[in-house]
């Protein structure tokens, strides 16, 4: 006789929340959501004030789109709300030694 644990209602509950939560974090990567892309609270400023408020750093999970690009030597991250497709900043920096992109020539816009 083999012994079954029952599916509670809870443990069915916590599967479709987990489910829900893999399926969000999946389609999140796929469309390039800002929380996805490696972008620190420090960088979530949208509007530029210099502070990074509630809204914003919520807007990372949902509204902000981030499109990395490379030239050559140059390597840039664009901010794009996901509604318009409006770019709203650009922060672009200069790979001096190849494999290491944390030195460099870090300017904006």
């Amino acid at each position: 006789m083999i012994l079954r644990g029952r599916f509670t209602p809870r443990r069915r509950a916590l599967l479709v929340l987990v489910l829900l939560a893999l399926g969000w974090l999946g389609w999140a990567w796929y469309a390039g959501i800002a929380i996805t892309r490696g972008v620190e609270k420090e960088q979530m400023d949208w509007n530029g004030d210099g502070q990074v408020s509630r809204e914003e750093f919520l807007q990372a999970f949902y509204a902000v789109k981030v499109v990395d690009a490379q030239d050559g030597r140059r390597h840039c991250r664009s901010f794009i709300w996901r509604r318009s497709g409006e770019e709203f900043r650009r922060d672009c920096r200069t790979v001096f030694k190849t494999g290491d992109a944390s030195q460099g020539d870090a300017t904006s816009r």
